[in-house]
């Protein structure tokens, strides 16, 4: 049940569930209102030689009142998973209140038309009625588009900052502790892969266009290897390829020493993750670099991006080890977030 609520918008829900509801109510209790005007039985529908299709009053009341709820929770409870994009939630919200408010404005012109006759035969959907629901619902949706709140109060993101936070307060030497960046291949080289491989990829795909696709995947697959998010902190070193994919995850208490340098990418195999010979390494150029030597004698060495940043790196990483080999506080495996 834990899990349920917390993926999921609790107010949405709340609306998406009480709205269509109360709606449904509001239309059977109007339509209890015209009872005594209405012909008995009512039409439901009309055809083109001038009869129609008849319901007990009963019927189309309360049968109105369930395809108004159908209606709404159906659509209502596409805004109500946090897992949805904010954008998607945003126009499912408007969405379904709009086909709720429509499906309501129809039913009731439909009854609106048949009131003051004896037989339902003569009457017709009330224009008017229909007119000013359909306006009402249209505009009231773009409304509720645009004033929905689909962020999420308060996430397990915001918890983890929390705790980031307070961490940091009770010690303030955490920040000085923690490095983040972005290292990534020069524009030169992407503008080398898509001259190597996009265009040409443009020309396949007019005889094979499945194998034009797939050059052009093969590319960006490519140009993302040549980024990467290394992070340093007390648990250690962390390299994540594209942002996303986890190559290196090194301990603070495995770290030696650590220092920037100058390398060259073909000194450890090349651009892109390289693990050979007990040596692992992230490289997405030539240039300033951290080499990180682990207590078990392998060696590590990450891109630096520039040589300040580099040079901050491995001040971080030296840091971190010689507190995590002092056992000093905040040096265990818990002790920042990520």
């Amino acid at each position: 049940m834990g899990k349920f609520r917390d993926s999921v918008d609790a107010r949405a829900l709340r609306f998406a569930v009480g709205f269509p509801v109360v709606l449904a109510g509001a239309f059977v209790f109007s339509a209890f209102l015209l009872r005594a005007d209405l012909p008995d039985p009512v039409a439901i529908g009309w055809t083109a030689d001038g009869g129609a299709y008849f319901a007990p009053f009963g019927a189309y009341a309360w049968g109105g009142a369930a395809l108004i709820i159908a209606a709404g929770w159906l659509v209502l409870s596409q805004a109500v998973p946090l897992s949805r994009p904010t954008v998607m939630r945003r126009i499912m919200m408007g969405a379904g209140l709009s086909v709720s408010l429509f499906v309501t404005a129809v039913l009731a012109a439909g009854l609106v038309g048949q009131t003051g006759l004896a037989d339902a035969r003569e009457s017709h959907v009330d224009v008017i009625v229909l007119a000013v629901g359909s306006g009402a619902a249209l505009s009231l949706g773009v409304i509720m588009g645009f004033v929905f709140k689909a962020d999420n109060q308060w996430s397990p993101e915001d918890d983890r900052a929390l705790q980031l936070a307070l961490a940091r307060e009770l010690d303030p030497d955490l920040a000085e502790d923690t490095y983040r960046l972005w290292v990534h291949a020069r524009s030169s080289v992407f503008v080398m892969i898509a001259v190597a491989s996009l265009f040409p990829a443009a020309l396949i795909a007019v005889a094979l266009p499945w194998l034009g696709a797939l050059v052009a995947a093969a590319a960006v697959v490519a140009a993302a290897f040549l980024f990467a998010r290394v992070k340093a902190d007390r648990r250690g070193l962390r390299v994540l390829v594209a942002g996303v994919l986890p190559v290196m995850d090194v301990p603070a208490a495995a770290i030696s020493a650590a220092s920037a340098a100058d390398v060259r990418a073909a000194d450890y195999g090349g651009w892109g993750y390289r693990n050979h010979g007990g040596t692992a390494a992230m490289l997405v150029s030539s240039g300033p670099a951290v080499v990180v030597r682990k207590t078990d004698g392998h060696n590590v060495a990450v891109s630096g991006g520039s040589p300040a940043k580099a040079a901050r790196l491995a001040e971080v990483l030296t840091r971190v080890a010689a507190r995590a080999q002092r056992g000093g506080p905040g040096s265990g495996p818990g002790a920042t977030g990520s």
